[in-house]
């Protein structure tokens, strides 16, 4: 089971959101490079970024911080990006500066051709994040909830080559309410390719309750203001993981 930590990027600092608003922010560092740094010397198999400003302008717009992270621990693990990433060139200009993944979001949803060139082109280097609510997916940002159903929409991306789905509930991220174990499991038994759970993680509990759906085809969890807030101690949580689930 992956913990894999999250550094949400705004305005070039890490800072945490309340249920995806940009209004409701805390800052946890001013160096988001020093912070990611800090979170592979505590274990960290994977690093999650987002580049929040770009999620809503639909471009890139933390590009810099991205890349001092990149230069800093790129080599060392494997660092997946979200956020404003909509052409097939800004794809391959990050992969060319060390990115291990991109994460599409919500231009996966709205130009379905987009994405499938981009599977085409950076094959097992493509991650679909599904954000959802009751079900349905939401997109730009979370401020639109669509009539897609997250199920039928991994399917479909899943033909289409994805390495992975991220699906986070976005009535939990950021509130500490626990994952929401059912709906992650429900779409990780109707696909065959891995299921990342994001989204209300808040204590131990909720790592021992992924690490018992591993087997499902979940592999594994956004860590984000629970590790933050002290609510949740990274390295502890990782160790219960691996001494669980190996």
């Amino acid at each position: 089971m992956l913990l894999i930590p999250a550094i949400d990027l705004k305005d070039g600092h890490c800072v945490r959101l309340q249920q995806g608003d940009m209004k409701l922010s805390t800052t946890f560092s001013e160096e988001p490079a020093v912070m990611a740094r800090s979170w592979v010397d505590k274990g960290a198999r994977r690093v999650h970024l987002v580049d929040l400003n770009g999620a809503f302008a639909g471009h890139p717009k933390n590009e810099a911080a991205i890349r001092k992270i990149l230069k800093d621990i790129g080599s060392e693990v494997d660092v997946q990006l979200g956020g404003g990433i909509r052409d097939l060139d800004t794809i391959e200009r990050y992969l060319d500066a060390g990115l291990r993944y991109v994460i599409i979001g919500t231009a996966a949803v709205r130009n379905p051709g987009f994405l499938q060139d981009a599977c085409t082109a950076f094959g097992g280097h493509i991650i679909v994040g599904l954000d959802a609510k009751d079900g349905k997916v939401a997109t730009d940002g979370w401020s639109k909830l669509t009539k897609h159903d997250v199920v039928d929409l991994g399917k479909k991306f899943e033909d289409f080559g994805v390495e992975s789905i991220i699906y986070t509930d976005i009535g939990r991220d950021g509130m500490l309410t626990g994952i929401n174990v059912e709906a992650t499991v429900r779409l990780a038994q109707a696909l065959t390719i891995p299921v990342i759970a994001s989204g209300g993680l808040s204590n131990m509990a909720d790592i021992e309750a992924l690490c018992g759906v591993e087997d499902e085809g979940v592999e594994g969890v956004i860590c984000g203001r629970a590790i933050y807030s002290g609510d949740l101690d990274f390295e502890a949580a990782q160790a219960r993981a691996d001494e669980l689930n190996g």
